[in-house]
């Protein structure tokens, strides 16, 4: 496993926000990202994580959420990867595939898309 602090691993995972293209970022509404060491127990292999109402999903009576969240879990994706490249890669895929979630856009057309 490689090590990659966490500073620079969250300074990884704002490059793969910042690679969103600009008209897509500015449709994300109330989600914030974060980055976590572990992932919860029942499930420690987990990479990323979407928790929230997607905005296919939200109505008029959503107002006044708190925002959705998406989190990047460290120690599994450097559990997966070699090199810092593959870290990268990892990152890239994990934050896209998350934000797809956001987006309304489920595991089944995210594994076709290449982003599972």
């Amino acid at each position: 496993m490689i090590d990659v602090p966490r500073e620079a691993f969250e300074e990884l995972v704002s490059e793969a926000l910042d690679t969103i293209p600009s008209e897509l970022a500015a449709l994300m509404q109330n989600v914030v990202v974060v980055v976590e060491d572990d992932a919860p127990e029942d499930d420690p292999d987990l990479l990323g994580f979407y928790e929230g109402v997607p905005l296919t999903e939200r109505g008029s009576w959503y107002s006044g959420m708190l925002p959705d969240r998406i989190t990047i879990y460290r120690h599994p994706t450097l559990a997966i990867c070699e090199t810092r490249e593959d870290v990268v890669e990892e990152v890239q895929i994990t934050v896209v595939h998350e934000i797809a979630h956001h987006f309304g856009i489920d595991d089944g057309r995210l594994h076709d898309l290449g982003y599972a």
